[in-house]
């Protein structure tokens, strides 16, 4: 047995018998046939012929095959013979008791002589285990046409096949025929469907959907179309399949006389084992789920409130307290303002969404994960929240709620524009001039007057400090007051009481223009320059 190991088996072997697993194939070999003739422990040997059933599965162990693991350490082959591309098989002539090293090496793809022992070989693996499928909140299922049946490799072959029928009864045939007017001209004809599902051959917990490598399926002779690969996660994964169940309604034949042949390729993992099932169901529509989540009633508002509680109790050991929380009442897929919100049961959060949104966006597209906190939230552990149902039935003029400490709640109102900014319609009528002040060749002063189409009224006298001359310019004196003439304008009262739009300009240090002629003061007001805003 130990001598048709490959590499992967021998590492391990002997990684389960506490070895180094390091090395090439035949020192591996070595090791393992060192290992049995110190003499093995019983869970060394079972190691040994798990991995052997794993590697042949339709041989069956005889007695004399059981009693080579017994062999005198004499005739175990060196590891010089490993090594030139031959591998000793043990014997599957009944009766045949011949000493494993005294066996012809048969090359590795050498004829097996398989069908000696076929009839003796039970499956390593039960044809109906254990494997319970997940429920999909979309079907609810009728009855079991194929009950979880194991695709199991049939030979060491790369690709394998198996063939399953199924019959359908009158009952079952009229079920289906019945169903197709109830949605017409809707892209899925049956709300009564053939429904095949894959899954791995898992019996530890309900098994979702999960489809074999490189599968085909053909119903009744004809190609079944699968859903498409997901974009691959990562450079070199291999493509995936979403995980969804197939529907074979319009392959199937609607007759209770003919039965249905399904015939299945798919590639075989070393380890890994598939299940398949066919199941008549029924289609439900995100209606019915609203519906049936509404009958399931309303949560307690006083669970909310012991969360909120919660969430606001104080941590001795914390120095921030958080003493408010402020949540939305709109619905994060939607952004429009929640009408049934609900939650998973499963979440820490307060934020709902809108169940309605939730149950069509996953009848499109199934992936059952909170749009608020990204964790599974499936349809089994929905809640309708009674708080948020009493705060969206009183608070109808905002969108965000502000809990407090106590449970309480009130509404946060939006604030209102600040009134005092000036809005740039204001300043539609107003013709902006800008006058140039020259004070020296070293710096300038630049100060905008707006003056409005009356500029004969109400002349007044405004201080202007010039505060851009700079301190290193070679006047000794501080710069003087000067007075400068400005015109009030008809503007709002929003622009302040004095009706003056003053920007200051502060040329930079850094840069300063170089010295040049003094300009006339009349050089700007022909210049139309447009509109100031805010």
């Amino acid at each position: 047995m130990v001598m048709s190991f490959r590499v992967s088996e021998l590492q391990v072997l002997l990684g389960f018998a506490g070895r180094n697993k390091s090395g090439r194939k035949h020192e591996l070999l070595t090791k393992a046939l060192q290992l049995l003739k110190s003499g093995c422990s019983p869970a060394v040997q079972m190691k040994i012929k798990e991995l052997y059933r794993r590697r042949f599965p339709r041989k069956i162990l005889t007695p004399s095959d059981l009693s080579m693991l017994h062999i005198q350490a004499g005739q175990l082959p060196s590891a010089t013979a490993l090594t030139q591309g031959t591998v000793c098989h043990l014997p599957y002539e009944h009766g045949s008791a011949a000493p494993a090293a005294l066996l012809p090496p048969v090359p590795v793809l050498g004829p097996k002589h398989e069908t000696d022992v076929q009839h003796l070989s039970p499956p390593i693996h039960p044809v109906h285990p254990d494997v319970k499928m997940k429920r999909l909140p979309f079907y609810d299922v009728y009855d079991e046409l194929i009950k979880p049946t194991t695709l199991a490799s049939t030979n060491s072959q790369r690709f394998e096949e198996a063939h399953f029928t199924f019959a359908l009864t009158p009952q079952q045939v009229q079920q289906i025929l019945t169903s197709r007017d109830i949605l017409p001209g809707a892209k899925c004809d049956y709300t009564i469907q053939v429904q095949l599902r894959f899954c791995l051959c898992e019996t530890s917990c309900p098994q979702e959907d999960y489809f074999p490598p490189n599968l085909f399926v053909k119903v009744n002779g004809k190609l079944c179309p699968l859903p498409g690969y997901l974009p691959p996660t990562k450079n070199g994964a291999e493509p995936k399949r979403p995980s969804r169940p197939v529907n074979i309604t319009p392959l199937a034949r609607l007759s209770a006389t003919v039965p249905n042949t399904i015939v299945v390729n798919w590639s075989s993992e070393f380890g890994r084992n598939y299940s398949l099932s066919v199941y008549l169901v029924k289609q439900l529509t995100s209606v019915t789920l609203l519906q049936k989540l509404r009958a399931k009633g309303i949560r307690n508002p006083d669970h909310s409130r012991a969360l909120i509680k919660e969430k606001l109790t104080a941590d001795p050991d914390s120095e921030i307290a958080t003493t408010s929380l402020r949540v939305s009442l709109m619905c994060p897929l939607g952004k429009m303002r929640l009408i049934v919100p609900c939650r998973a049961i499963t979440c820490t959060h307060l934020q709902c969404f809108d169940a309605a949104l939730y149950l069509q966006m996953n009848e499109k597209k199934p992936t059952w994960t909170c749009p608020v906190c990204d964790k599974k939230a499936p349809y089994d552990a929905l809640i309708i929240d009674g708080l948020f149902m009493e705060i969206l039935n009183s608070c109808t003029d905002c969108d965000e709620i502000q809990f407090m400490e106590d449970g309480s709640w009130c509404p946060m109102k939006p604030k209102k524009e600040n009134q005092e900014v000036c809005q740039a319609a204001a300043f539609a009528g107003i013709e902006g001039r800008a006058a140039l002040l020259t004070d020296s060749l070293a710096s300038s002063l630049y100060t905008v007057s707006s003056e409005g189409k009356n500029s004969s009224e109400g002349k007044k006298k405004v201080e202007v400090i010039d505060l851009t001359l700079d301190s290193s310019s070679d006047e000794e004196e501080p710069p003087a007051k000067k007075q400068c003439p400005v015109s009030s304008t008809a503007l709002p009262t929003a622009a302040g009481p004095k009706g003056v739009l003053s920007i200051d300009h502060q040329p930079s240090s850094v840069l300063r223009s170089p010295p040049m002629a003094a300009l006339g003061s009349d050089y700007l007001s022909n210049l139309p320059l447009p509109d100031y805003h805010p």
